[in-house]
């Protein structure tokens, strides 16, 4: 198969699953990380066909909304990329990209490294931090019906994986348990770059929320 077709089929089944997600994981997040990728990608060294194909169906089954279920979007995008006649290896590296892509609270070993998985992981990374990540973060803890901000409940920065997955802490905690540590986790210079610009906008963004929340501005 043509790449080109390839990856327009993947676009329109990813359109299709994610039809009713929640607005911070939905197609237009798959986009974006998308766009970040191709952008990521072109000063690096890579295999272009498994980035499109990784940054497409990393959220294809986020476990976040699949009870725990880590291996729901995995076999997901096995089985598509099966149908349309990937090749094993190609396929391999997809899943791999896809097993290891999440932040799962940062208290984790590495086991798997690509030059795809470092781009692919950045793209998603940067789509979690900035304007967008903040609208995203407030639109999920909304989700969730969690509080904006309790002044008494004060950040994890020690959570085991599963105490990340399960957390209902107040929206703004999630700025200190990831989001303004992804800057340093960054792969890629252009990644780094970025996401320079993206930590700084969050950090104002904070500024002007405590002074808000204590009536100073």
């Amino acid at each position: 198969m043509i790449n080109s077709d390839l990856v327009s089929k993947t676009i329109f089944f990813v359109k299709q699953k994610l039809e009713n997600a929640e607005g911070g994981h939905d197609w237009f997040h798959i986009e974006r990380v998308y766009k970040n990728a191709l952008a990521i990608s072109r000063n690096e060294k890579c295999d272009e066909l498994v980035v499109k194909l990784s940054a497409l169906l990393h959220d294809i089954a986020d476990s976040k909304f699949h009870k725990g279920d880590e291996t729901i979007g995995p076999k997901l995008a096995r089985e598509f990329l099966v149908s349309e006649n990937v090749p094993e290896e190609t396929i391999v590296e997809v899943i791999n990209i896809i097993d290891n892509i999440s932040y799962k609270g940062g208290n984790f070993e590495k086991v798997y490294h690509s030059k795809e998985l470092d781009i692919v992981q950045d793209a998603d990374r940067l789509d979690a931090i900035g304007a967008i990540g903040i609208a995203r973060t407030f639109n999920f803890g909304g989700f969730k019906n969690r509080p904006m901000y309790n002044p008494s409940i004060q950040p994890n920065l020690h959570m085991s994986k599963e105490e990340y997955k399960n957390s209902e802490a107040p929206t703004l905690n999630h700025f200190y348990e990831k989001l303004l540590l992804l800057k340093d986790k960054m792969n890629t210079e252009t990644g780094k770059q970025i996401a320079e610009q993206r930590h700084h906008y969050m950090e104002t963004f904070l500024s002007q929320f405590y002074a808000e929340w204590d009536g100073e501005k």
